[in-house]
Formats: C-alpha cells, sequence, structure tokens
C-alpha cells in the first residue's frame, strides 16, 4: 500500500514539474521560410491553435505558395504582421506559447450600441464585391484587385469559345464558369472552407478524377483502327516527342529567366502537356508537382479545346498538296475477340514493364473492356455517361478553381502556357514527320495528316485531320485511320507518363 501510495505521489509531482516547466517555457518565435508577400493570416492574436491548424500563407516572388501550419498547440502570443505584408526569411511573424492543454472557452458577443445609418451603409459597402476589388488594388495586391478582373475576363472568353465557337464545350464551360466563381471577390469559394475548395483538393489533388476520366475515355474508345493497321502505333509514339523536348525547355528557361525556377519534376510535369491529354497532365502532376497544378490543367485542356486552330497550320506547313490527297486502303474487319483481348493484353504488358503507368492504363482499359465484353451494356453506358459527364463537371470547376488571380497571375504560369504551346506544335510535328517516313518506306499509301492525331485529343484532333484531308480531296476520308493514331496517342501519352514517374 505504502508503495503505491509513493508512486502515485511521484507521478504527481512529474506531471506537476513537467506542467511548471511548460508554462515556465518561453513562448515560440515562428518565422517566415523564405522572401514572399504574406497573402492569407488564419489566426488572430490571443487565438488558441492546434497541431495541423493553418497560421499563414505566403507567396513567394515565383509564385510558389507556403502554407505555415502549427506543429503544437498553444495561445498565439503576438502577431507581427498584416495580410499582404512583405515579409523577409527568418523574420518572425509571430510568437505562440505551448500549451499541453487548450481549453475552449465560447465567447459571449458584448452588447453595442445601434450603429448609425451612415455606418450601417458603409458596412453594407464593405461587403460588396467593388469595394473587393477596390481595397484589394489599393491595400493589397494588385492580383486581389484588377487582377480578379482580368481572371473574370479569362473566364468569360472560355465560356464564349465553348458556347459560341464550339470548342470543348464539356470542359471550357464548367472551367470558365469556375474561373469566375474564384475571382468573385470576398467570397471565398475556392479559399478553404468554400465548394471550389473542396472539389478540387478531394477529387484533383488525389488523382481520383483523372483516372475516372481515362475509364469513361476507355468506354468511348473503339480500338478497332488501331488493331486493324498496327503501323498507327508508331505515329501515337512520335507525337509524344513534344513531351521530352519540353522537359528540356522548362529547365533552359529555369537558368535563363528571372523569376522562373522549375525543377526536374516541375519540368516533367510541364513537359506533358505534349501529349494532349487533360486527365494524364493532371494525374502525373498531382504526383510530380502539385503547386503547379493548375497552370498545367488550364495549358493542356486549353491547347486541346484549341485543336482546331492550332494543327491545321502545322499540317499544312509540313506537307505538300499531293501528301495530303492521299487516299488509304479500307481497313480491314476487326473480330469481337481481337477487341476483347487486346485491352487484357497491354494491361499485362504495362504490369510486366511499366507498373507506374498501371492506374492509367488500368483504368482506360477497364472502360474498354466494359465496352467490348458485350455482357454488362448498362454498366459500360454508365462509364461513358452519366459518371463521365458528372466526373467532367467536377474536373471543370476544380480546374478553374486554380485560374484564381493570386494563384494564376506569375510569370511561372506564362512560362508554363508558352511551353505548352510549343509543346502541342511539337507533337503534331513529330507525328506528321513519322508519317512522312512511313509513307516513303511502305508499300501501301499512308497520308502525312494522319500523323497530326498522334496526340491524345481523342477525337477532335482526328476529327481536324479528317477535315483537313477532305479540303485537299473531297474523296478522302481519313477519319478511322486518324483514330488509329490518336488511340495510339493515348497510349502514348499514359505510357510517357508513367516512364516519368519511374525515373522521377
Amino acid at each position: 500500500m505504502k508503495i503505491r501510495l509513493l508512486t502515485l505521489l511521484f507521478t504527481l509531482g512529474v506531471l506537476f514539474g513537467a506542467g511548471q516547466v511548460m508554462g515556465a517555457e518561453t513562448t515560440v518565435d515562428i518565422v517566415s521560410p523564405a522572401d514572399g508577400k504574406v497573402i492569407r493570416i488564419d489566426v488572430a492574436s490571443g487565438e488558441y491553435i492546434y497541431s495541423g491548424d493553418h497560421i499563414a500563407t505566403l507567396k513567394k516572388e515565383d509564385g510558389t505558395l507556403i502554407v505555415l501550419k502549427a506543429g503544437i498547440a498553444g495561445k498565439i502570443a503576438t502577431l507581427s504582421v498584416e495580410s499582404y505584408q512583405k515579409v523577409k526569411e527568418n523574420e518572425v511573424i509571430a510568437t505562440m506559447e505551448p500549451s499541453v492543454i487548450v481549453a475552449d472557452v465560447p465567447v459571449t458577443g458584448a452588447s453595442h450600441e445601434l450603429p448609425s445609418i451612415s455606418e450601417l451603409f458603409g458596412n453594407l459597402f464593405k461587403t460588396t464585391g467593388v469595394y473587393g476589388i477596390i481595397d484589394g488594388q489599393i491595400n493589397k495586391d494588385w492580383t486581389v484587385g484588377i487582377g480578379r478582373v482580368l481572371m473574370i475576363g479569362v473566364g468569360l472568353l472560355l465560356l464564349y469559345l465553348g458556347i459560341a465557337k464550339g470548342f470543348e464545350p464539356l470542359l471550357l464551360i464548367p472551367i470558365g464558369f469556375g474561373a469566375v466563381l474564384s475571382n468573385i471577390p470576398l467570397a471565398g469559394i475556392a479559399e478553404p472552407g468554400g465548394i471550389l475548395y473542396y472539389i478540387y483538393e478531394i477529387g484533383i489533388m488525389t488523382g481520383v478524377f483523372p483516372l475516372l476520366i481515362f475509364m469513361g475515355v476507355g468506354a468511348l474508345t473503339d480500338f478497332g483502327p488501331m488493331i486493324a493497321n498496327p503501323k498507327t502505333i508508331l505515329l501515337g509514339g512520335a507525337a509524344q516527342l513534344g513531351i521530352f523536348t519540353t522537359l528540356l525547355g522548362a529547365l533552359f528557361l529555369s537558368d535563363f529567366v528571372p523569376g522562373i525556377n522549375f525543377s526536374l519534376r516541375d519540368a516533367a510535369s510541364i513537359g506533358i502537356i505534349g501529349g494532349a491529354d487533360g486527365p494524364t497532365a493532371i494525374f502525373l502532376s498531382s504526383q510530380l508537382s502539385p503547386r503547379l497544378l493548375g497552370s498545367i490543367a488550364i495549358a493542356a485542356y486549353s491547347y486541346m479545346a484549341l485543336v482546331p486552330i492550332i494543327q491545321p497550320p502545322i499540317m499544312k506547313w509540313l506537307t505538300t498538296s499531293e501528301e495530303r490527297k492521299i487516299k488509304m486502303v479500307q481497313l480491314r474487319h476487326v473480330s469481337r475477340v481481337e477487341k476483347i483481348i487486346l485491352p487484357l493484353l497491354v494491361l499485362g504488358i504495362c504490369a510486366t514493364l511499366l507498373p507506374s503507368a498501371a492506374p492509367l492504363i488500368g483504368m482506360f482499359m477497364l472502360g474498354n473492356l466494359a465496352k467490348e465484353c458485350g455482357v454488362i451494356d448498362r454498366m459500360a453506358d454508365t462509364i461513358k455517361n452519366a459518371l463521365m459527364y458528372t466526373v467532367t463537371i467536377f474536373l471543370g470547376l476544380g480546374v478553374g478553381s486554380k485560374l484564381s488571380a493570386d494563384k494564376f497571375l506569375n510569370v511561372e504560369t506564362l512560362g508554363i502556357l508558352m511551353l505548352g504551346m510549343i509543346a502541342f506544335g511539337i507533337g503534331t510535328a513529330g507525328g506528321v514527320l513519322m508519317a512522312k517516313l512511313m509513307n516513303k518506306l511502305s508499300k501501301t499509301p499512308i497520308n502525312p495528316l494522319i500523323g497530326a492525331a498522334g496526340v491524345s485529343a481523342v477525337p477532335m484532333a482526328a476529327r481536324v485531320v479528317n477535315k483537313v484531308g477532305l479540303e485537299a480531296n473531297p474523296q478522302n476520308h481519313l477519319l478511322m485511320h486518324a483514330m488509329g493514331a490518336n488511340v495510339s496517342g493515348v497510349i502514348g501519352s499514359a505510357v510517357a507518363a508513367g516512364v516519368l514517374l519511374a525515373l522521377l
């Protein structure tokens, strides 16, 4: 009994001593990890916080966002900075008193006298979007002032291209609307607590939405043209040239352009834009370079939507009039058994040689197998219609949320947009040049135009090839031949992403 009593007294003494030490412990300095600007403060002086709570968000000059989180619980003793104040590396921005126990006590609001009519109207004006833009421009940063107006204009432009011009409306309309929503002053729709924030974090940052989209694309894809003409696989591979060329270009920009600092992983994520495959670009960026994901997704989907504008000049520049008139022989019939075996064969090769590409290839082949097996038609119909359209809406809104001015308007984003255009152009040119070479070496004629469909923009690129071919020869129907190269391009971009994941 005495031993138990002594043990209890000793334990209480240790706990009491620890509490005394913790209570006597000096405050902890919260310092800035780099030069930048404080764009968001999530705590107030005298407020208790817990481990993992956000303290502040900093923005470096190159656009990189740094989120400071609490490692321990405690009370904010002092707060030395305000929103949109510039700070230097290792500068103290706040101090915190660590606590073993944090007690939350409800605060009762004190009664106040009714403000005057002028004060009420003044407070009402401060809740308007007009005040938010004016206050942001004068007291904060231009990206939350006139920058918001500019990005709302960009969102409206995307809506115009989707609605009036018909450029990938399923993508551009939700992306454009998301851009408008995310730039509404004071609304905070794309900030923590807003619906677009959670759509982005849950569906895009995790990589779930891109994989579901890939499954839907698989259910919409016919591998028949590729099986009937296996040579088109080479075109899908050649069109990925833009990915690796742009990777080197991103590293070059980092060395010579002030304000741009792309790592090798960043460069790989930017290069994948050359594959013209939005889901693949999002998936790879979420794994290698999450900080650039929004800009990369916007570039990838924007150039996919602009395929009818970007590709024809490149195709005509690299081919002669005689080459564009070449008629190709009709493709052979492909049996159902061949179409069922192919997705299983491709998945087997992927699992054996490149497991890092299995998420993309696996979901793509699952969707295609559901379509071709013929025994789960209702499931296949759900995958390619209801499920895919639902995910597309949320994917577009999530991507659009990254068009908020404070995240998008920086030098790195402009570099990504420029590199994305170069990547897309080189990918198109690589496919066309490979098709020209194949036409020289092949016994059967090959129209070089179908090489442009080697990029992954399914089926837009194939339709553009068919349109340019018909302009040269009204009897020249290249759609099915181009689809073979187009489907090969989807697989090629997924393989390229898998290679980059494996290497980096």
